[in-house]
């Protein structure tokens, strides 16, 4: 159950906030800027690179390298193909994950590692192989972990993640606010040196900029009826989250966004991009899980029945394709069913600042529901 006193408290969602959340994702901007300045140290505004390379390869654990990945590719589009590499193991702990090259990797390919551990020894190993393979590697990760040796050992370019300037009493989650942004912007200033994406520092400094608008209008003092992130919370308390998105920004959004409410929230969530989302979900949206399916008994008495989980349909939208748009018709079916829906919608800017918006809005709103739901 969700506690919706909580989000008119910022005082009693501080003492709630152990894993320092809330500040995560209000920091995402002075990340972006400090990330920036470390990218700069290191050297990336200056690298010649002699073209594009064959293709990018992208290795670190969890969602947070697998976010960055996405994020990478979509950005890319179709100048570069863009691919995580899977690790194996017998567990999700650092010693036990490993990962390998693919058998075409070599010297026209582009290692990038992104780790807010940095301790995992499959990535040293990684590093090394790649080293033989003669392929270029760039590491992100905090600072005096043992990957930075291993990279700068084999002549690759480490960049120091950009830390909080304080230790949360709790180990940070993978998909945790400002994480993201920290592994993401060294390697978006990389990319933009060799062409694959459009990120020059004025668009870095916008998309700080971006993020800092939002945390101001979601953060904990805004009341809800004025706050998305905090409205948006509230009507995913008691449902089954059911995103689609439109718009090329929109699609990696909803993915960060149903992989932060498991994460953080411990919440299940569907997602799907429109149209396609329309066939895929619509029996779902017809079937137990659609708000019509409860048998509209006014007299019956509800106090001892345990809450019934219902689909809400959260809309996410960018600029479409063309200008063509399944936002009618999304509204239309999930209506049909009697199915609530949110929609949210970024201010114009570039693709990294309307991304931006769409991921800053959904984290704190990831956030404020686990805060609430005592996750």
């Amino acid at each position: 159950m969700l506690d919706e006193s909580l989000l008119d408290d910022p005082e009693a969602l501080a003492r709630a906030d152990r894993r320092e959340l809330l500040r995560g994702a209000a920091e995402a901007g002075a990340r972006v800027r400090t990330a920036v300045r470390h990218a700069t140290e290191a050297g990336i505004a200056e690298l010649k690179p002699d073209g594009r390379p064959r293709a990018v390869l992208i290795a670190g654990p969890g969602l947070a390298a697998t976010g960055v990945a996405e994020l990478l590719g979509t950005l890319a589009g179709a100048s570069c193909p863009i691919t995580r590499l899977t690790p194996t193991g017998v567990a999700p702990a650092s010693g036990a994950l490993r990962w390998e090259l693919p058998g075409w990797a070599g010297p026209v390919d582009l290692l990038l590692i992104a780790t807010p551990d940095g301790s995992e020894p499959g990535l040293e190993l990684l590093v090394e192989q790649a080293y033989r393979r003669g392929c270029s590697v760039v590491a992100v990760a905090p600072a005096g972990t043992p990957i930075v040796e291993a990279v700068q050992g084999t002549h690759g370019l480490f960049v120091p993640m950009a830390t909080a300037p304080y230790e949360p009493t709790e180990p940070l989650a993978a998909s945790a606010p400002g994480v993201l942004w920290a592994l993401l912007t060294p390697l978006l200033a990389l990319l933009d040196r060799t062409g694959l994406v459009s990120a020059p520092p004025e668009a870095l400094e916008k998309v700080a900029d971006r993020l800092d608008r939002v945390a101001e209008r979601c953060g904990p003092a805004i009341a809800p009826y004025s706050n998305p992130a905090k409205t948006l919370a509230a009507e995913l308390a008691e449902a089954l989250p059911v995103i689609w998105t439109e718009g090329t920004s929109a699609g990696p959004a909803g993915r960060r966004f149903t992989a932060a409410l498991a994460e953080l929230a411990g919440r299940p969530a569907l997602t799907a991009e429109l149209p396609e989302a329309l066939a895929a979900h619509s029996v779902l949206l017809s079937g137990a899980l659609a708000a019509a399916a409860d048998p509209d008994d006014f007299f019956r008495d509800r106090v001892e029945e345990q809450q019934v989980l219902h689909a809400r349909v959260v809309l996410l939208r960018d600029r479409p394709a063309g200008g063509l748009t399944a936002g009618p018709a999304a509204r239309e079916l999930a209506l049909s069913h009697d199915t609530a829906i949110s929609e949210l919608e970024p201010e114009e800017g570039g693709d990294l600042e309307t991304l931006a918006e769409l991921i800053a809005v959904t984290d704190f709103a990831a956030v404020y529901l686990a805060l609430a739901s005592g996750a």
